[in-house]
């Protein structure tokens, strides 16, 4: 009965992904929360729920479905970390299924390679994967095990209601209030114990004993549970049976301390999966996503190194950071002045002082982080070679080297990249419409040129995107007073087509969490959103892996006063012009004149750079009279899916007949990748970038637009135009590097070929 009542639930699910199910639009993603929380009140029901999961992705694999293949992985692996036990038999099955997909094109073959080398690391040291992600999630300390991860919510303030962000907020900080590092270290202890000793695992006692044990203790036993499962989780390092008796010694250590009879086997209860680390943050600077980033990986300088940490922030021109750092301004080391003072160091190192002495410090509340260290006097400079290891782990994509690339990329670049080690982890999870993403595109162009000039955050973090769209009630933008949510969240909709279980999960949250965030707060239905919305965030940021890469593209600005410098801008998804109003009584007159003889609008001069597949440049030319253009960067269609913009000008056209002069106007539609256009007539119009009224510029003349370059390719390029003069194309180093800048966002399939 069990098993039939799951099955029907994942038939549901999948029947979901064909389009054809005739639920309301509400209730899409409902589906795949409620199946997870069905398997957290019965965990014994897991081995079931993988057995049904194994049987449908070995029949959408002979069936070809491969559109259930991805959902199904994804479905089988969360449910398998939480899983408390799972038999052999069960295992080889699950092994064998992601081996089998291994012949398939990207991205089936990547994320179950993925898979398949987790898995073997899960077979090796049951409770593996589900320790590493807790340890990570939580920042808990482990020296075997040092990785660091968080999400970080960004939302614009001015595209989402109070509502919204007000409901955000406090499902994010219930979230972590229900969570301590004492929890977490003892869900770690517990869940290892049942998926290693399997029935013979008491957890009942090992719950009552933990909860009785002071800090210290805990904090021991999880220390040796984490070695115990780290060193077997080496490949080749021990067998099943060692890793299973050496935790049957900690599980008869830790119950030792009950009385008799409380250790009676009470079965397999399983432990929740905690929600993960989640900061919740209004975007109301632009540079505030970096500032969080750089607290992130320095947090235990920001109260007891501020001058160290100024020094090398002000390197990279993100001083700022610790301005508002309150305990840094009352910090007595943050009042200490920089005075040349003599040197008594005789320079040999058994002449430094002892640890006793090192510890009687300003910052005495941690010693280990303010002891010291010998300072060099010149710093060594990083080699070329390290540079650009450093730049391009930093890149997002493959970048672009012919027109005809799909602008999707199947997933991360291999090379130096996946040789760095970083241990901490930023998962950037962007809420609202397109213009929330513009303004994305704009602060990451900016954080790349830093990063170019000198990197601080790219050798030390791993950065990941993730875009939830979410619209407001009445949407409005410059050139549209009521704009739909289809044409605010063109991201969104091109990521869903792209990605059904992106669709079915992420796309629903755009109608969802208006609703969620009115709903009234009685005490029946209040834990449904709460549960519902962090499950679905946390379940994005652990799954969704696959990065789909999206061109930016740099525009240049000239305006029609001299004296004014050229703006340089960045956008994601669209730019639209129109004529500008004449301001002045005289100018009002000529335009009046113009328009009469020759229609609406200005005339203007484009050049641009024809795409075809072939990569042939092909250099047009053409004057016409517009009142405006649009250009796009999102393919409205999959089979549109060239790198390239897809260019709209609204041409008018005058014909002169016996009733006098009629004016029409034509839709001109070209793709190109570089295109200039200039006023003939020098009259200004006005240029508005990613949809967003912010980021609106007016009296512009001309302008330039091209595919926007990687700075760190930017940066080699200079340097070897130095060494070779003559040179025009690229040669050496710059021949291996990504050309243009791509911005990651995070789904949870990437490309469906």
């Amino acid at each position: 009965e069990v098993e039939s009542d799951i099955l029907r639930r994942v038939r549901t699910l999948l029947r979901e992904l064909d389009g054809h199910h005739p639920a309301c639009q509400c209730d899409r993603g409902m589906l795949r929360w409620t199946l997870h929380k069905k398997i957290d009140q019965n965990p014994s029901n897991s081995s079931v729920v993988l057995r049904v999961l194994v049987k449908e992705l070995e029949r959408a694999e002979r069936g070809d479905f491969r559109h259930y293949i991805i959902p199904l992985l994804h479905t089988l692996m969360y449910t398998l970390i939480k899983a408390p036990c799972i038999s052999d038999e069960l295992w080889g099955r699950v092994y064998d299924s992601c081996k089998k997909l291994l012949t398939l094109p990207r991205p089936f073959c990547t994320i179950a390679l993925d898979y398949a080398a987790r898995l073997k690391i899960e077979r090796a040291a049951p409770g593996a994967l589900y320790q590493r992600m807790v340890i990570s999630e939580q920042s808990l300390k482990s020296n075997l095990y040092p990785y660091q991860e968080k999400i970080f919510i960004f939302a614009d303030p001015e595209l989402l209601s109070e509502a919204i962000c007000q409901a955000l907020l406090s499902d994010t900080e219930a979230a972590q209030v229900a969570q301590s590092p004492r929890a977490c270290m003892c869900h770690i202890i517990i869940h290892a114990m049942e998926a290693a000793l399997g029935e013979g695992c008491a957890s009942s006692g090992l719950k009552a004993s933990l909860e009785d044990m002071p800090m210290g203790e805990v904090e021991h036993w999880f220390q040796q549970v984490v070695a115990a499962v780290e060193s077997a989780g080496q490949e080749g390092s021990t067998e099943h049976s060692q890793h299973a008796a050496r935790l049957e010694e900690i599980h008869q250590a830790v119950l030792s301390s009950l009385q008799a009879g409380n250790a009676a086997m009470g079965g397999l209860q399983g432990t929740p999966l905690p929600n993960p680390t989640i900061s919740f943050h209004l975007w109301t600077e632009d540079e505030q996503l970096w500032k969080e980033l750089g607290l992130f990986i320095r947090p235990g300088w920001q109260s007891c190194q501020p001058d160290c940490l100024g020094q090398e922030l002000d390197a990279f021109g993100m001083q700022d950071i610790i301005s508002g750092c309150e305990c840094c301004q009352q910090s007595q080391c943050c009042q200490q002045s920089r005075f040349s003072v003599l040197s008594t160091d005789s320079g040999i190192e058994r002449d430094l002082p002892l640890p006793a002495e090192e510890s009687l410090s300003p910052c005495g509340t941690e010693p280990e982080h303010c002891r010291l260290h010998r300072k060099g006097g010149i710093k060594k400079k990083p080699s070329a070679l390290e540079s650009v290891a450093f730049l391009q782990a930093g890149c997002a994509g493959p970048g672009l080297k012919l027109p005809g690339k799909l602008q999707r990329s199947p997933g991360p670049p291999l090379g130096p990249a996946a040789q760095l080690q970083r241990l901490h982890t930023a998962r950037i999870v962007l809420l609202g419409d397109d213009r929330v993403l513009g303004r994305l595109a704009r602060a990451y162009h900016s954080w790349r040129k830093r990063e170019t000039r000198r990197a601080f955050l790219t050798p030390r973090l791993n950065l990941h995107f993730y875009y939830i769209p979410v619209v407001a009630e009445q949407p409005s933008t410059w050139d549209h007073p009521a704009t739909s949510q289809e044409e605010l969240c063109e991201v969104g909709t091109y990521l869903g087509r792209a990605d059904p279980w992106y669709e079915s999960n992420i796309n629903s949250l755009c109608h969802m969490l208006p609703k969620l965030a009115t709903m009234p707060s009685s005490p029946s239905k209040h834990l449904v959103p709460d549960l519902f919305i962090t499950d679905v965030i946390a379940y994005y940021a652990r799954m969704g892996t696959q990065p789909v890469c999206f061109q930016l593209y740099a525009v240049k600005l000239f305006f029609r006063d001299p004296a004014q410098e050229p703006a340089e801008e960045v956008f994601l998804t669209e730019l639209r012009t129109r004529v500008q109003d004449s301001s002045s009584p005289g100018e009002l007159s000529l335009t009046k004149k113009k328009m009469t003889l020759d229609g609406p609008g200005i005339d203007l001069t484009v050049r641009y750079r024809k795409a075809v597949l072939s990569d042939r440049a092909k250099e047009l030319a053409l004057s016409l009279r517009s009142t405006g253009l649009l250009m796009k960067a999102i393919p409205a269609d999959q089979a549109e899916d060239l790198m390239c913009l897809k260019v709209t000008i609204t041409e008018i056209i005058r014909t002169n007949n016996l009733s006098g002069r009629s004016f029409s106007a034509v839709a001109n539609s070209l793709r190109t990748q570089t295109i200039n256009i200039r006023s003939t007539e020098q009259r200004p119009f006005t240029v508005c970038l990613d949809k967003d009224s912010r980021r609106t510029y007016r009296n512009v003349i001309s302008m330039e637009v091209s595919p926007c370059l990687e700075p760190s390719y930017c940066l080699q390029r200079t340097r070897t135009m130095k060494s070779s003069l003559h040179d025009t194309e690229d040669v050496g180093l710059v021949k291996y590097m990504p050309k243009s800048l791509l911005l990651p966002i995070n789904t949870f399939a990437g490309v469906i070929q």
